[in-house]
């Protein structure tokens, strides 16, 4: 009995040492793994990314990975306060899941005075400002040429960003509306009354009937023109 319970202690104390004596994770590579992944799938996004990933428990222990897999875990972004998972499938499969913090610096537009439903947003009516765009509402214009020329569709306070969802597209040529076609090419520029086809804004194809009847193909400008270039 004595010999059995000393081996059996021995048997125990072999294994410890054998897991103890095995190569561990270093969490160092796991939070790389982590910041790298971050990395690619934050490519083409606006402005300066900022990358901050969180520490792993201490007393975290896990048998060493030949090749650690970083992944988004469902419901989860590549945005703002985050969580990673990194797994192993060999030799000991293992998986754990990592806080990370992903900043977007950039310029965004915002209003530079109150702006008033309906109104026309000019070059003056908005402002550039620095920040983060992940604390941000959805669809944040980070561009002023994106604004210009369209119609507030809600009242806009001071200093307020604007998103795509605040603003409406001013059509430059309605459909069934009364348009001037002008015809230009080599040597020549011809102007005649016409009716639209079709909606569209300025820079988009329109399409107009000539008092003719002939049906032409332009691009839309502002105030009810269909320029078509030969």
């Amino acid at each position: 009995m004595k010999t059995l319970l000393f081996l059996s202690a021995a048997l125990i104390s072999l294994s410890a040492s054998a897991q103890t004596l095995a190569p561990r994770q270093d969490p160092a590579q796991i939070r790389s793994s982590v910041e790298q992944f971050l990395r690619v799938q934050t490519t083409g996004l606006p402005g300066e990314v900022q990358i901050t990933v969180g520490q792993l428990d201490a007393r975290l222990s896990l048998p060493a990975c030949q090749t650690p897999e970083a992944f988004l875990p469902a419901g989860s972004r590549v945005w703002g306060r985050t969580s990673v998972g990194v797994r192993c499938t060999a030799p000991s499969p293992w998986t754990v899941y990592v806080t990370a913090q992903v900043k977007v610096i950039a310029d965004y537009v915002a209003s530079a005075i109150p702006l008033s439903q309906g109104q026309l947003v000019g070059p003056n009516d908005v402002i550039r400002i620095r920040g983060d765009l992940t604390l941000l509402p959805a669809g944040v214009l980070t561009d002023p040429a994106q604004a210009i020329g369209r119609t507030v569709a809600g009242s806009v306070g001071l200093g307020s960003p604007l998103r795509q969802d605040s603003l409406k597209t001013v059509q430059a040529v309605q459909q069934g509306q009364a348009v001037r076609v002008v015809s230009t090419g080599p040597g020549f520029s011809v102007a005649t009354d016409g009716r639209a086809l079709n909606n569209a804004v300025a820079g988009q194809i329109a399409q107009a009937k000539t008092a003719g009847g002939q049906v032409v193909s332009g691009v839309a400008r502002a105030g009810g023109i269909v320029d078509v270039t030969y």
